[in-house]
């Protein structure tokens, strides 16, 4: 595989990163408040020694920020930043080619990094604890270990799933830091800040109504920013209201508390198609028309925040509030809802 395919190398005055509603420093990066005290404290300490930064796990679901994180943290450091992905590293000798090509102080931030192959895995071990790699060369009697030494760097690794992670690779992180939701006052921050980068003015209670619906995530609260921005710059409005952004968010079936069409599809079809539940996930999925994944990873933790959706070992069940969002009478007597958590597994999972 082409080297470019598997990495990119973006340096700290890249023309392109001025135009993205991503925080380039510390001071422009809204909440994660306890994560940024303590980065400051050990990035502070690092150039005092003069010693690359020891190597960071960033996990937490999607959308809060992990990627923007790691590019702060290159920035304050001063460091070259390169990005690959874990499936985009097919082979070792990929992974190999990329650490090699690493300066001293240099940052690698591998994203998705529970997808990495476990023989690629192999090759992480000594590159992050002995910055070097292990090759053998030569077959049978002629065959001979040999150690390639590295410069140091700084491995930065972002999941959302930090439990597929196997356990040597994870010990060898310094740092590991769990990214937390995001607070409707935070939120309201982020989507002030991202609307003056964006060249229009927004009112507070306009900021505020977007928090909302965020789900908590800043890449949600931006995404809704923009499309409430083309409505306010179609009807001519130089700054955008809450009447626009009611109307744009309630046009793009965004709803008071965040749930999207998906989110309503995924709990009427618990409701009105299995009683309310307990239903599989590949049953939900068959019957949504959505992948598994889909609801597993994105619409389902949601749900369950909102105390929308149970798991039970015999599948999904809608809870109460689920059926009173809903606008649909809760069935309080049988057993549809109301099941023992002891009952015989099925195809929850």
């Amino acid at each position: 595989m082409d080297d470019e395919r598997i990495v990119s190398s973006l340096t700290l005055d890249d023309d392109e990163a001025e135009s993205t509603l991503r925080p380039r420093c510390m001071a422009d990066y809204v909440g994660q408040d306890k994560i940024k005290s303590n980065l400051e404290v050990y990035i502070s300490a690092a150039k005092a020694r003069g010693e690359a930064l020891d190597h960071v796990l960033l996990y937490g679901p999607p959308g809060l920020g992990k990627t923007t994180l790691a590019h702060v943290i290159a920035n304050e450091l001063g460091a070259q930043i390169r990005v690959t992905s874990g499936p985009a590293i097919e082979r070792a000798a990929d992974l190999a080619a990329i650490l090699t090509n690493l300066e001293k102080g240099d940052i690698l931030f591998i994203d998705e990094i529970h997808r990495l192959n476990r023989n690629i895995e192999e090759v992480l071990y000594p590159a992050m604890e002995d910055f070097s790699l292990d090759f053998v060369s030569g077959k049978g009697p002629m065959a001979r270990s040999i150690r390639l030494p590295l410069k140091k760097f700084t491995l930065i690794g972002a999941t959302t799933r930090a439990g597929m992670l196997s356990s040597p690779l994870r010990d060898r992180f310094g740092m590991l830091m769990r990214l937390e939701m995001y607070s409707a006052e935070e939120i309201a921050r982020i989507v002030r800040r991202s609307s003056g980068i964006l060249g229009i003015e927004i009112d507070a209670d306009a900021a505020h109504e977007i928090a909302s619906r965020s789900r908590g995530t800043p890449r949600v609260a931006n995404r809704l920013l923009r499309r409430v921005r083309d409505f306010a710059q179609v009807e001519g409005l130089e700054t955008i209201d809450v009447a626009v952004t009611k109307k744009a968010l309630r046009l793009m079936d965004v709803d008071e508390l965040g749930l999207d069409i998906v989110d309503r599809t995924v709990l009427e079809a618990v409701i009105d198609k299995f009683g309310g539940g307990p239903v599989g996930l590949d049953t939900l999925a068959a019957a949504t028309g959505e992948e598994a994944s889909t609801i597993e990873d994105v619409v389902e933790p949601f749900l369950i925040q909102l105390g929308f959706i149970g798991r039970t070992p015999r599948g999904r069940v809608c809870t109460e509030n689920a059926y009173k969002h809903l606008g649909r009478p809760y069935p309080r007597t049988g057993t549809t809802v109301q099941m023992s958590i002891f009952d015989a597994p099925s195809d929850a999972d």
